[in-house]
């Protein structure tokens, strides 16, 4: 048996989720936890395994033992699967192990942890890195992936170790797309629309990967701007035949389809491929979200004047959402709010959940959301100018770098730029404001 110092410092020297320095706080790991709940887990998703691997961290990070157990062991099963390998054992499985041995390490069980320790080091041996200074490709495709679905920041090194797996091992079509999704995703947050070598790759991802309809939605949506409607319309619809009859996935494209439904055909066409999607699956969460989510588009778009009947549907789908996401419906309770705000009849009912947010214990970057969303609803929904400032100026003191810091503090400048009264004030607050 190996000293407790010599086991440790081996398990630190191990690829996976334990080592890549993931340390979200409980909020975001109940919001991860959800979305890879949402993903798919029917045969032949062939990121399965890695699925299972990150659900089992995420349960070992929120004090679940014995479901990240379980959740590793179905990792390996299948890797088994979607690997289709003659033998039971693969390259694929090092970060597998790893976890186990983190694992029965923590719950202290250490011949368990040395053992695979033993498993990781026989792998590494029989399945070298074709590059001597560099990572196995299988392993840098699963850093990738769950890089990628942690935090906006990390998605760049996601790219990174994506191109970097592809260069050693060019036949994985699933990396080829995914790296381009995660380029996709980084390009399409900074709002400036996609250049032409984007476009370009990904048109040759969607001939490579013919059958991966969430890329051939996101790359008719980018299209769609220079399309003629009718294009647009009938390419939608052969998605949305498609999308249908594929199992339930936050992967389907199903969320970005009625995107483009809304934008590009018609507000009605969106709404009812929701409902048809939601009656084809009524239980199933992922489906009332998107159709609490297309909802939401019609009620809070500018210019927008919504049937009391659209609302009421509207209200309902996010109450239940609330409910089938209980650990993660923070977002969900806002948008609650301001739907009840443009009813005829519940603006009372805005105010109560308001409060309630406001009132509630959450983490610093979940405060500032809140902030800047009050001050939004305080702006246009309440017509308090003064109190929507207030609540800006306290979502742009968060010092964490978010899209709703940087939205706040524009519209103080705008705000600086344009109220002689309290320009002076505005402008001293902005010049002190603690870099993130």
């Amino acid at each position: 048996m190996m000293s407790q110092t010599s086991l440790e410092s081996k398990l630190e020297a191990l690829q996976c989720h334990f080592t890549w320095d993931l340390d979200p706080s409980r909020s975001i790991l109940f919001r991860l936890r959800d979305k890879l709940e949402d993903i798919s887990t029917e045969e032949g998703n062939s990121w399965l395994g890695h699925i299972y691997n990150l659900r089992g961290y995420v349960q070992y990070k929120l004090g679940f033992t014995q479901d990240a157990q379980s959740l590793f062991n179905k990792a390996a099963e299948a890797f088994c699967q979607t690997r289709r390998a003659d033998s039971d054992e693969g390259p694929w499985l090092v970060v597998n192990y790893g976890n186990l041995a983190w694992l029965h390490h923590h719950l202290g069980e250490q011949a368990e942890s040395q053992a695979y320790l033993s498993k990781v080091n026989a792998l590494m041996n029989k399945y070298p890195s074709p590059s001597q200074d560099e990572l196995h490709p299988e392993i840098y495709a699963e850093k990738a992936w769950t890089l990628m679905k942690f935090s906006a920041d990390k998605k760049p090194l996601a790219a990174d170790y994506f191109q970097r797996a592809i260069r050693m091992q060019p036949d994985m079509v699933e990396w080829k797309t995914s790296h381009v999704l995660v380029l996709y995703s980084v390009s399409a947050s900074v709002n400036t629309g996609l250049d032409a070598d984007m476009l370009e790759r990904m048109r040759i991802a969607k001939e490579e990967d013919p059958e991966n309809l969430y890329l051939a939605v996101h790359y008719l949506e980018q299209n769609a701007k220079t399309m003629k409607k009718e294009e647009v319309e009938d390419e939608a619809r052969e998605l949305a035949q498609k999308i249908l009859k594929n199992p339930v996935s936050s992967y389907s494209g199903m969320k970005a389809l009625l995107w483009v439904y809304f934008e590009y055909v018609s507000v009605d066409d969106a709404i009812d491929l929701a409902e048809e999607a939601l009656s084809h699956h009524p239980d199933v969460r992922y489906m009332k979200s998107c159709a609490a989510l297309c909802y939401k588009w019609i009620i809070t778009s500018r210019g927008s004047f919504p049937k009391q009947s659209t609302i009421d549907r509207a209200i309902s789908l996010h109450e239940e959402l609330i409910s089938l996401y209980p650990q993660s419906s923070l977002v969900k309770k806002i948008d609650l709010a301001n739907i009840y705000a443009k009813s005829n009849h519940s603006q009372a009912k805005a105010e109560e959940i308001y409060q309630e947010v406001l009132e509630s214990d959450v983490e610093p970057a979940d405060k500032q959301m809140v902030y800047n969303r009050f001050a939004n609803y305080l702006y246009f929904d309440r017509q308090d100018r003064q109190g929507s400032i207030q609540y800006h100026m306290k979502a742009a003191e968060i010092p964490h770098k978010s899209y709703f810091r940087e939205s706040s503090i524009r519209v103080l400048g705008r705000i600086k730029d344009t109220f002689r009264k309290r320009a002076e004030e505005l402008e001293e607050f902005l010049q002190n404001l603690q870099e993130p």
